[in-house]
């Protein structure tokens, strides 16, 4: 199972009324960075489905959601929950660092 793509139109269903924790990841088509923490977030999501959902929102294609939270460098992921950012993270890391940030989903 790999991460799949919100948009403007779905975010208030696919994130803001989700039932647990989503991790949004806001990256763009041009970042190599956002490309290099892809496949480390897919990991987790196919280890974890039952415990975090992770979503990906192309800031370029949906710039209402990217100025609404403030992305202003990518990636960025922001854990939501009960439509409420809970935790913020900037910057690719690799998986084991990912994985500390969001161990309180994770548990």
């Amino acid at each position: 199972m790999t991460a799949k793509a919100t948009t403007s139109a779905t975010f208030e269903q696919d994130v803001l009324q989700a039932d647990g924790p989503v991790l949004v990841d806001f990256w763009a088509e041009w970042c190599g960075p956002c490309r290099m923490v892809a496949p480390v977030l897919d990991q987790i999501q196919t280890e974890h489905p039952d415990k975090i959902t992770v979503l990906k929102l192309n800031v370029d294609e949906n710039p209402d959601l990217a100025m609404k939270y403030q992305i202003t460098s990518i990636p960025a992921m922001k854990v939501f929950h009960g439509g409420e950012v809970k935790t913020t993270i900037i910057g690719a890391k690799p998986k084991f660092a990912l994985e500390q940030d969001l161990a309180a989903y994770l548990a």
